[in-house]
C-alpha cells in the first residue's frame, strides 16, 4: 500500500501495521476528530467570507448613493432603524472583538477584500490539511478491518 503522506513525520501505512487493534482505533478516533473539527473550521470561513462579501457590496451600494438618501440601517441582524446616509465616504469597519475603526470608503473596500483574500488562503490551507487527515483515518480503517478479519480467521 501507498504511504498516506509524505515529509517528516510521516504515518505511513506500513508504520500502522505495527500498531495494536487499539491503537488503530484510537488513531481512527482521533484522526475522525481532527477531520471534524477542520470541518467546522472550513463551514466558519465559509460563513466569514460570505459576510465579508457582503459587506463589501454593500459598501459599494453606499459609495454610489447620493447623501441625504434615507435608508434602514441595521443595529443587529434582525433590527434595523430609519436612517439618513450622511457621508459616504467615511465608514465604520468591525475589525473585529467589538472595536469599529473609521476608515474611508476605499479603505474599507480594501480591508474586506483583504481580509477575503486571507480566509480564502487558510480555507484552501485547511484542505489540504483535512484531505491528509481523511486519508490517515482511511488508511486506518483499512488496517484495522485487515487487523480484525486476521484475528477473526486466526481464533476461528
Amino acid at each position: 500500500m501507498a504511504s498516506s503522506k509524505g515529509g517528516g513525520g510521516v504515518l505511513r501505512v506500513a508504520d500502522m501495521e505495527k500498531l495494536s487493534i487499539e491503537q488503530l482505533k484510537a488513531l481512527k478516533e482521533q484522526t475522525d476528530l481532527e477531520v471534524n473539527l477542520l470541518q467546522d473550521s472550513l463551514n466558519n470561513i465559509r460563513t466569514a467570507t460570505s459576510r465579508l462579501e457582503i459587506a463589501s457590496t454593500s459598501l459599494h451600494d453606499l459609495s454610489v448613493r447620493p447623501q441625504g438618501s434615507k435608508m434602514l440601517v441595521p443595529l443587529t441582524a434582525s433590527l434595523y432603524v430609519p436612517g439618513e446616509l450622511d457621508d459616504a465616504d467615511k465608514v465604520l469597519v468591525d475589525i473585529g472583538t467589538g472595536y469599529f475603526v473609521e476608515k474611508t470608503m476605499a479603505e474599507g473596500k480594501d480591508y474586506c477584500e483583504r481580509k477575503v483574500n486571507l480566509l480564502k488562503s487558510n480555507f484552501d490551507q485547511l484542505i489540504e490539511v483535512a484531505t491528509k487527515k481523511k486519508s490517515i483515518a482511511d488508511d486506518a480503517t483499512v488496517v484495522l478491518q485487515v487487523k480484525l478479519k486476521q484475528l477473526a480467521s486466526t481464533s476461528s
